[in-house]
């Protein structure tokens, strides 16, 4: 029996979707729930998997093709997985009347012609088995280096975005065009920070089964001073200003398809602990395109850290419509006055980039000031300072 595979209901506001990869190819045995395709979308990767047992037997959209939801995209025969064997007629492959919907699809695919399948049968016979060996022997010999006489020879590769990075770009212009963005800087004393991980971090992974990271500290430092201004956690909406009352904040995380941005929810909320463990999922999952668009939705503040790649300053673009960005740096030890004395501390420029349409420079100014105060006593906290 052929089961029909086609593309799944895409997210709200997504019109179509991109096959990124296909995991499995025409003649391969398929499980339930077992992921046949990965299709990239500008915002998520989503993946479709194999209702039924079977073989896969055809394939109607290549990778790098624009498939909308509910768009036929495969067949599986449901049943054993068994060799797929046709009869090799002397006809052109991408005919009608060519070889049977394995072999003629694979054919077609690596544009595989008739002298080739002669070649590859077995009395009268063609194994999709043998088409694959002859494929992946063809894919070596063109991976060959070729060697050219011409000394200093400048090779240029082109290869198209990424639909997330494309979007990303879009809407990285967007902002640019259309926020009166600025963006003021501060540093911070990292030492009381340092002082506690160094003390308690033993005791909190034994407790917790995490790190004691800087990102929670971070996080919880923007909340005190978000709830002290609440313009920088507003957003425009035409010609309303939206002020939230909860503290969503999200966690810029770099991928190979780009950056993307999940949200903690609530973080006022939260433990140190439990945003630790949060941030540590959202980054592994993000990595393995593994994240929903709900989780990347919303948000009324967001942090990102340049610091891990070796930024020492930087100026962080806004994260629409949200009307600031907290940009993080790399921790460097640096001479600094301090009670009268020059002693050496960890330091880190801090910048935060804010819509002056909203947010006046006074109070952006007052508010890094407030994560600075923050970050610098953490006491703070708990006396809610």
């Amino acid at each position: 029996m052929s089961i029909e595979v086609k593309v799944p209901a895409l997210p709200e506001s997504v019109s179509d979707a991109t096959i990124a990869t296909w995991h499995k190819k025409v003649g391969d045995s398929v499980k339930r729930g077992e992921n046949l395709l990965d299709l990239e979308t500008d915002k998520v990767v989503l993946e479709v998997p194999a209702t039924v047992d079977g073989v896969l037997d055809e394939i109607m959209a290549v990778t790098g093709q624009i498939v909308k939801a509910g768009e036929l995209i495969a067949k599986i025969t449901e049943g054993t997985a068994s060799v797929a064997e046709v009869k090799v007629v002397p006809e052109v492959i991408n005919s009608e009347s060519a070889q049977g919907p394995a072999v003629r699809r694979m054919a077609a695919v690596h544009e595989i012609t008739t002298k080739d399948l002669n070649q590859l049968s077995k009395e009268g016979r063609v194994n999709a088995s043998d088409v694959r060996d002859f494929v992946s022997q063809t894919d070596k010999k063109s991976q060959t280096p070729i060697v050219t006489a011409s000394v200093g020879a400048r090779e240029e590769k082109r290869v198209p975005m990424t639909r997330l990075r494309a979007k990303i770009a879009e809407r990285l212009v967007q902002v640019k065009s259309e926020t009166a963005m600025l963006t003021t800087f501060n540093e911070v004393n990292l030492q009381a920070i340092s002082d506690i991980r160094k003390q308690y971090q033993d005791s909190f992974v034994k407790k917790h089964g995490v790190k004691l990271g800087f990102m929670s500290f971070f996080t919880k430092a923007v909340v005190a001073a978000l709830k002290q201004f609440p313009a920088v956690n507003a957003s425009i909406d035409a010609n309303d200003i939206v002020y939230h009352g909860y503290f969503d904040v999200g966690i810029a995380v770099s991928t190979e398809r780009g950056l993307v941005v999940p949200v903690l929810r609530n973080a006022d909320e939260m433990s140190l602990a439990q945003i630790e463990l949060a941030i540590g999922d959202f980054a592994n999952r993000a990595r393995a395109s593994k994240l929903t668009m709900e989780e990347m939705q919303g948000g009324t503040f967001t942090i990102t850290n340049g610091g891990v790649f070796g930024s020492m300053l930087s100026t962080p673009i806004i994260n629409p419509p949200q009307t600031a960005i907290l940009g993080m740096h790399k921790i460097m030890e640096r001479p600094i006055a301090e009670n009268g004395q020059v002693v050496i501390r960890p330091m880190m420029y801090l910048a935060m980039s804010y819509d002056h349409r909203l947010i006046d420079g006074r109070d952006s100014v007052q508010f890094l000031v407030a994560v600075k105060d923050v970050l610098e006593d953490p006491s703070r906290l708990l006396l809610d300072l």
